[in-house]
C-alpha cells in the first residue's frame, strides 16, 4: 500500500466518525442483511485497527482444512487472531457474547493453521481478541476492541 494510501486511512478517513444509514431491512433477504451487516462491521472493525496504530495483516483468513479468522493484526510484538462480531441493537446482549466454544474452537484453529504457515517462530507472543461492532441507523458506529477475550494453550496451537 502507498504511503499516501496509508496516511490517508490513518487520519483522514472519516468512516469511523460519520453517522451511517443502514438499508431498509424489509427490502433484502435474511442473508444478504446479514452479510451486508457482517461485511460492514468486518471494514469497520479493519479500519478502527489500522487507527488505533496496529498492524493489519490479513482479513477473512479460511485454510484449507477448515477454521476461520475475521483480522489477524500486530500490536506491537503480539501477533493478534480477531473474530468481529456486528450488531444492529443491544437486543441480545453485547456481541461478544455470541462467541461461544464453538466458535472459539474455529479461531484457535485458523490460528493454528496461520501459526504452521509461519514454520512455528520461537517465542511468538498470540492473543485473541473480539471486536465488537454496534451498527444504528444514523448513528455513529460503535466499535470496541477487547483485548485477550479467551486463550489457548499453546499446545492447542501445534507449538
Amino acid at each position: 500500500m502507498s504511503l499516501l494510501r496509508r496516511i490517508h486511512y490513518r487520519w483522514w478517513d472519516r468512516t469511523l466518525d460519520r453517522p451511517m444509514a443502514l438499508p431498509v431491512r424489509d427490502e433484502l433477504s435474511r442473508g444478504e442483511w446479514n452479510a451486508w451487516v457482517g461485511q460492514r462491521g468486518e471494514a469497520l472493525a479493519a479500519k478502527a485497527v489500522w487507527r488505533s496504530g496496529r498492524k493489519l495483516l490479513y482479513r477473512n483468513y479460511r485454510p484449507k482444512r477448515g477454521g476461520e479468522v475475521d483480522l489477524i493484526y500486530r500490536d506491537g510484538d503480539i501477533l493478534v487472531f480477531a473474530e468481529v462480531k456486528t450488531r444492529t441493537s443491544g437486543e441480545f446482549g453485547g456481541p461478544a457474547k455470541a462467541v461461544d466454544r464453538e466458535k472459539r474452537s474455529l479461531i484457535i484453529r485458523g490460528a493454528s493453521a496461520w501459526i504452521k504457515a509461519l514454520h512455528r517462530p520461537e517465542g511468538l507472543l498470540l492473543r485473541f481478541d473480539v471486536i465488537e461492532v454496534l451498527l444504528k441507523d444514523r448513528e455513529v458506529p460503535q466499535i470496541r476492541i477487547n483485548e485477550a477475550v479467551f486463550a489457548s494453550s499453546q499446545q492447542g496451537l501445534g507449538m
